[in-house]
């Protein structure tokens, strides 16, 4: 299993890179198996559409599976790292797996382009820095939205791992500077098949609202789970499920639901003065020509974003060392934090020294289901 999947492995960098011989090399970790793997694929496909070469340096783009588990990621980064000698690497879009990755890239001085909104305790993120909107920019988006619609109180069902506890840690902030409360907390492993006791127990109290903290594909089964309880108050989802596959699985139950999402997500709905429009639309038209249409998420879009963010930097670092030497590598580090303001397909970012999430609170964009497609919703 190994073998075969190292073949395949060296198979996609061949096809990325067009060379076995590229001067950057680029180490990508993402879940393309396991529960995740609707967020991780994407990115991958995304990834493809890279251009092949940056700056002058051709790419070697190695990409390894990390099963959506921790264990499986800090491997495959520590292979990276050690045998690929990565100049960056670009992952894990499953939060429980980007948080150990970074012990590995900051030990290793590897700089890291997550693709989760993973926080990490002060000071360790160092080397780390987050492709997505931080879950504090998009519970700014979502509570403003839900005081338009005279929301009080809210209930909270959400995954048990590090992307739930983040979130309600950050609902529960933005909820109380705006006079909400949250009346109830329940939560679900990735892995499980049914979330009916828990949505019981969250209809019960009859919230004026339901936000559910989950990923992908695995974002309709809750959504299921609270429509069948009758539930008739709103209903929010996050911008990890900004995706069609909560439509895809949830079906009719997923009308009416709100998400927050990056613009990347509704391009041609955004007014022409949105920054991101230009970026976003080019994103879309390029990665719906390479699949099909109505294929772009949320997620695909970081992985478009990434490529924009290296071509950026990566001239910077290079005034100062040669890729594949720790020199770059602290190079391209230091360039991320002083590139200044980028126009991204998801938003505008501004990483510095002292923040490496970068996106403002202009960034999120509620979209609601209608008739099976994302709206934006005011």
């Amino acid at each position: 299993m190994n073998h075969k999947r190292s073949l395949v492995t060296a198979a996609l960098a061949l096809c990325l890179s067009g060379t076995a011989f590229a001067d950057l090399t680029i180490g990508v970790v993402q879940p393309l198996t396991g529960p995740a793997s609707g967020l991780g694929i994407p990115i991958k496909n995304a990834i493809a559409l890279w251009p092949q070469e940056i700056a002058g340096q051709k790419l070697k783009v190695i990409v390894l599976d990390d099963a959506s588990d921790p264990t499986a990621g800090v491997k495959a980064t520590q292979r990276l790292v050690t045998e690929d000698k990565v100049d960056v690497i670009v992952g894990s879009t499953a939060t429980p797996v980007a948080i150990p990755m970074a012990d590995v890239t900051a030990e290793s001085g590897t700089p890291q382009l997550s693709t989760s909104p993973a926080a990490l305790p002060p000071g360790k993120d160092k080397w780390f820095f987050r492709l997505p909107q931080s879950n504090d920019v998009m519970a700014h988006a979502m509570v403003a939205h839900m005081k338009k619609h005279n929301i009080k109180t809210i209930g909270f069902l959400g995954y048990t791992d590090a992307y739930g506890e983040l979130w309600l840690k950050a609902i529960t902030a933005e909820a109380e500077k705006n006079g909400m409360k949250i009346v109830g907390v329940e939560r679900f492993a990735r892995s499980d098949t049914s979330a009916t006791a828990q949505a019981l127990k969250l209809t019960s109290a009859n919230p004026d609202a339901i936000l559910i903290v989950a990923s992908g594909s695995g974002a309709g089964m809750p959504q299921r789970a609270i429509v069948e309880r009758g539930y008739k108050g709103k209903i929010y989802q996050t911008h990890a499920a900004a995706t069609r596959d909560l439509m895809r699985t949830a079906g009719k139950d997923a009308e009416g639901t709100y998400v927050v999402s990056g613009p990347a997500v509704i391009a041609e709905q955004l007014p022409d003065s949105h920054p991101s429009k230009k970026a976003a639309i080019a994103f879309v038209q390029a990665y719906e020509k390479a699949y099909r249409p109505n294929s772009r998420n949320q997620f695909a879009g970081h992985g478009w974003d990434a490529a924009t963010v290296l071509e950026k930097a990566v001239p910077i670092a290079l005034k100062k060392a040669k890729p594949g030497t720790p020199e770059f590598r602290a190079a391209l580090r230091d360039a991320f934090e002083t590139m200044g303001r980028t126009v991204l397909a998801h938003g505008v970012l501004n990483w510095t020294a002292q923040d490496h999430w970068g996106y403002t609170n202009e960034t999120g964009v509620m979209l609601k289901v209608v008739n099976g497609e994302f709206k934006v919703d005011q």
